[in-house]
């Protein structure tokens, strides 16, 4: 289907330290929607780090190095940065800071002067960045929030509350004062920034979405059956979480199913880069778990191929007070992909499951739960029907990325107009 219509010239410059061929949430809305935004007629940059994420490692073919790229119309400048492994906070911290850093400092290579600045977190010195630039060049600033620091940080344990996190505090109220337009995924997070003085009329929620078409396409049976043989999984129901195995993921609760699932014909899966994806296939090794796979990151074309051989998706955060926030985009996944849902994230997110009636929901980090919902699913194949179907219509419905893509390109195009 052809990209949205869209009006307006302002050149767009966009910042996000994460961008293909990575595969993480923040590279792919941020691939997608500039995607849509070329095809369509727009002209964007985005200023990204050298590929890699999770491992910390530059990807082969690319140069921690100052360089210039195009993606079907899209130009990427690459800057050289600190890469470090997603995992541990003070080094991570010191690769996002470098990313600042060199972001700022070579904003100005790009091909085209742009009318306007954006930049997305989930870590705030992307948003510096972006500040830092808009400043520079004497334009309007955008700021997308994807996730809240640092109370997410805080709630899954990776910092305690003290003179850093209340130093992170305030650069996130100075981000949101000095913003002239901030983007928030969920109607949650535009009540948090309202309540920190923000008006109502500078924030814009933009849910996450998804290429809808892009992972309703047909996978070849022949495929599906090569790798269900190829993980020896032939025959079995398959429960299968698909995404990031990180601190806020609580994906162990996998293992712990698997560990007192009564079912031997029932097997978990996990597919997804992370710092504990490593750990959890020890875990599962030293348990001698034989109804579990561990399969580490995965090209994005790859994913599919893992949607389509899965009875049921479950996603899945830990039971925090931050995550009845989130609405996970790996639902959305699920959905397009006719996978019934499991999902085990409270609020928001159990909302929109309720409103789509496309799976059930389990308790957070809590594997009989899980168990429950599985054998449940894997007993009514007519309902596993009638949730596929569903999912399906609400997510073309309400999150596809090619309108979500239309409005946040005019919404930039007004900002830039105002300024």
């Amino acid at each position: 289907m052809a990209a949205a219509p869209i009006t307006g010239d302002a050149p767009v410059l966009f910042l996000s330290n994460n961008f293909p061929p990575e595969v993480n949430a923040l590279a792919n809305r941020t691939w997608e929607h500039a995607r849509q935004w070329s095809s369509a007629g727009g002209q964007v940059a985005v200023i990204a780090g050298p590929p890699h994420f999770p491992e910390g490692r530059v990807y082969d073919g690319y140069r921690n190095a100052l360089t210039r790229e195009t993606f079907e119309g899209v130009e990427v400048l690459r800057v050289p940065m600190y890469v470090h492994p997603n995992e541990g906070f003070l080094r991570r911290t010191l690769s996002y800071v470098s990313y600042m850093v060199s972001a700022a400092l070579f904003s100005g290579r790009t091909k085209f002067e742009p009318g306007v600045v954006a930049a997305s977190s989930p870590q705030f010195f992307a948003g510096l960045a972006g500040n830092l630039v808009s400043r520079w060049m004497g334009l309007p600033f955008v700021l997308e929030i994807r996730d809240l620091w640092p109370e997410s940080i805080v709630d899954v344990g990776a910092m305690k509350r003290g003179v850093l996190v209340s130093a992170l505090e305030r650069i996130e109220s100075f981000l949101y004062r000095s913003a002239d337009q901030i983007v928030v995924v969920s109607p949650a997070f535009r009540d948090h920034i309202e309540a920190r003085g923000v008006p109502a009329d500078r924030i814009t929620v933009l849910p996450n979405g998804i290429d809808v078409d892009w992972f309703a396409e047909s996978i070849p049976a022949a495929e599906v059956m090569e790798l269900k043989k190829e993980l020896e999984v032939e025959g079995r129901f398959i429960a299968s979480y698909i995404g990031t195995v990180g601190m806020a993921h609580g994906v162990g609760v996998m293992l712990e199913a698997a560990r007192a699932c009564p079912d031997p014909d029932v097997v978990f899966v996990v597919v997804g880069p992370g710092a504990g994806s490593r750990a959890l296939r020890d875990e599962a090794d030293a348990l001698g778990l034989t109804n579990v796979r561990i399969i580490e990151k995965q090209p994005r074309e790859r994913i599919r191929s893992y949607y389509a051989m899965s009875d049921v998706s479950v996603v899945h955060l830990r039971d925090l007070p931050a995550f009845r926030k989130v609405i996970p985009s790996k639902m959305f996944e699920s959905m397009a992909m006719r996978r019934p849902l499991i999902l085990g994230v409270a609020g928001q997110a159990a909302d929109i499951l309720e409103a789509a009636g496309a799976g059930v929901s389990m308790r957070p980090e809590d594997a009989g739960s899980l168990i429950e919902a599985v054998l449940r699913l894997k007993e009514d194949p007519i309902l596993r029907e009638r949730f596929a179907s569903n999912g399906e219509t609400y997510v073309r419905a309400n999150f596809d990325r090619r309108e979500i893509a239309r409005r946040y390109w005019q919404l930039l195009q007004e900002v830039a107009a105002r300024a």
